[in-house]
């Protein structure tokens, strides 16, 4: 686009250059402005902290697979388990300091019936950190 010029001799010559006026005055707000707030942005309060040799606390929260076979059969770390001494164990583990996380191992071929017990047991104990494991499968 083409900028006429109010001149009387070339009125349909066109302008080609352009005003660098506001460009500048632009530019020097904006300098103004970072000459203002860059003080205010490295501005720190000088603090002398306390110093500790404490070692940081390991808060991980531990593992425990509960694994059910075909059959139903309940496995708590390897151990079988009644479906009681489940429900003890899992309002035991709320009482740790970091609750465990559940790692729930079943069967394809269990009812889904007692995988739902397993995680109402869970729920009911207050555990809320449970993982479903399974296998990928095979690529072919």
């Amino acid at each position: 686009m083409a900028f006429a010029s109010f001149d009387a001799k070339s009125p349909s010559t066109p302008m080609s250059d352009i005003n660098m006026v506001p460009l500048i005055d632009v530019m020097l707000v904006l300098l103004v402005i970072f000459i203002v707030t860059a003080p205010l942005l490295t501005q720190a309060v000088k603090l002398e902290l306390p110093r500790a040799s404490a070692q940081p606390n390991d808060l991980r929260p531990n593992k425990v697979d509960i694994a059910i076979d075909a059959q139903g059969r309940l496995h708590w770390d390897g151990q079988a388990v009644t479906r009681s001494e489940l429900q003890q164990k899992l309002a035991e583990a709320t009482t740790q300091a970091v609750q465990p996380e559940l790692q729930l191992r079943a069967d394809q071929n269990v009812a889904y019936r007692v995988v739902a017990q397993t995680l109402a047991d869970a729920s009911k104990a207050g555990l809320g950190r449970i993982g479903f494991v399974s296998e990928p499968e095979p690529s072919p």
